[in-house]
């Protein structure tokens, strides 16, 4: 080789390489406006996708497995096997709007929107709420006597002393709650306070007197208990030895093995034309037509049972629960043998011990109150009945866990 090349090959060989010119790296903002605008598309696609979405979740739902449907003992009288297993607690949003040609939706049931499938063991059920003649034996067995009979307390009344003015009375006498037809229309039925519109304050009105002191229960002992509160339902339980199920439980055994069925009995709300529930037919509050035969409270069994051998799941009067009320429970609960949240706690009434009610009423109508569907909520003071509050038992199988 010679000198020159070496000497060109040294000079190749310390010449700097070329760079490579390397992308500049794009702006952060640009990412930001990307992610920005794919929520913005989202945002704006999710109302037409989310009715979709929600028929194609509720079509592909798993099928809720069943316990045998075996008893495993004989029934104890008056009462029905309750096999218990998994089904959809709550209510969907296409049964809330009516899209099954139900409720017309003005009560949007909000605290029972939380679907989940939940599991409940089995449980004997009171084929139908407990009634006149069977309270007034517990209470000739017992001399128990219910808080709609008791003196009222002062310490319950922050407002006492102005009642008894207001009253031109020296003391309150024991009294309760009873429906009354409002002599105009009501403007607003979910205003707070509308429901002095329809209910009054009736003294002496007891479970042995519904109407007040000059009514009876002559001829109704077929009828359903009511002003009992919750306190007075436990009672009953505890000497009968039973108990008042739980929320879940009283569920599923309303549905009647039909799960997602709008009604306790299926999907239309007068199969055939004929009435199944005991509920108000017309305007409520101010026209009652009666087309179903009853005004108030019906004789247990005046209907239909669900699947299950169970009367009045629906309608007549309301049924309490041994859960404390939670408006937001359903997001909260376990998935099984869920036994209701730990404390009560209600927005517009808080301090107070709320307790649930489920079934609802002779009083519950498709313009006010749809809550006599088996997925809706309701809840009551837990020292406080009137009208249209009753109970039924429940019984454990043998051997369960207490």
């Amino acid at each position: 080789m010679s000198k020159r090349s070496q000497t060109n090959s040294g000079i190749q060989a310390h010449r700097p390489k070329p760079r490579v010119p390397v992308p500049e790296a794009p702006s952060r903002k640009w990412v930001y406006y990307s992610m920005l605008g794919g929520l913005v598309a989202i945002l704006i696609a999710l109302p037409f996708a989310w009715d979709p979405l929600v028929d194609w979740l509720g079509r592909n739902r798993a099928t809720p497995k069943l316990n045998p449907a075996e008893a495993p003992g004989p029934a104890p009288k008056g009462m029905v096997w309750v096999r218990g297993g998994e089904y959809y607690r709550g209510i969907d949003d296409d049964e809330v709007l009516g899209d099954k040609g139900g409720p017309s939706g003005f009560d949007r049931l909000e605290d029972a929107r939380i679907v989940r499938k939940v599991y409940v063991d089995g449980f004997f059920m009171d084929t139908h709420e407990v009634t006149n003649e069977q309270f007034a034996e517990f209470v000739k067995a017992t001399n128990y006597v219910t808080y709609a009979e008791r003196k009222p307390d002062p310490k319950d009344f922050p407002d006492y002393e102005n009642i008894l003015k207001r009253r031109k009375v020296k003391e309150l006498a024991p009294f309760s709650l009873v429906f009354k037809t409002p002599t105009e229309e009501v403007a607003n039925l979910w205003a707070p306070g509308a429901e002095h519109s329809w209910f009054e304050v009736r003294d002496y009105a007891c479970w042995k007197h519904p109407e007040g002191k000059d009514s009876t229960i002559h001829g109704r002992e077929n009828y359903p208990v009511v002003h009992v509160c919750w306190d007075d339902a436990v009672a009953y339980c505890k000497w009968a030895g039973k108990r008042l199920a739980t929320e879940t439980e009283w569920e599923f055994a309303a549905r009647g093995g039909l799960d997602g069925a709008l009604y306790c009995w299926g999907n239309k709300l007068k199969p055939d034309g004929k009435w199944m529930a005991n509920t108000w037919q017309g305007k409520f509050p101010t026209h009652n037509s009666k087309e179903d035969g009853h005004e108030g409270a019906s004789p247990v069994g005046s209907y239909p049972a669900n699947g299950y051998g169970l009367h009045d799941m629906a309608g007549n009067v309301w049924e309490w629960c041994s859960d404390y009320y939670l408006d937001s429970y359903y997001a909260l609960s376990p998935a099984e043998n869920p036994q209701g949240p730990a404390a009560s706690e209600v927005r517009y009434d808080p301090g107070k011990g709320y307790r649930v009610q489920r079934g609802g009423s002779f009083l519950c109508a498709e313009n006010f109150c749809q809550r006599y569907l088996p997925g809706a909520r309701g809840k009551g003071e837990q020292s406080s009945g009137n009208i249209h509050v009753g109970f039924r038992c429940v019984q454990d199988a043998p051997g369960r866990p207490k």
